[in-house]
């Protein structure tokens, strides 16, 4: 059987201004817990979906997203769940069309 662990990944980060970045990271991750291999901690969280990985990053002044995932269609997908799913639990203070406009950077 192939290692998949020594394939190149896609990755993306995605950054977004918030004083309360832990809050949004620990509702990001507690609610995909149920589902998926999540880890969380005060500062930072993991979660891994069957297409790729998250790792969420509470900075001071805001709340960084790594996705990871070996195709192109994997990372785009985990980059739209990820996003629309902030979006919903920052709602007052992240609007649709700002969710929509965080942009992701490819590494």
């Amino acid at each position: 059987m192939a290692d998949t662990t020594d394939r190149a990944l896609l990755v993306s980060e995605a950054w977004w201004a918030t004083p309360i970045s832990a809050r949004y990271m620990a509702q990001l991750c507690k609610h995909f817990a149920h589902k998926i291999a999540v880890t969380l901690n005060e500062r930072d969280g993991r979660m891994v979906f069957a297409f790729g990985t998250c790792d969420a990053i509470a900075e001071e002044t805001g709340l960084r997203l790594r996705a990871s995932a070996p195709g192109e269609d994997e990372l785009h997908q985990l980059e739209d769940v990820i996003i629309r799913h902030l979006q919903r639990f920052a709602f007052r203070d992240l609007t649709e069309e700002a969710a929509a406009a965080i942009p992701w950077v490819r590494h």
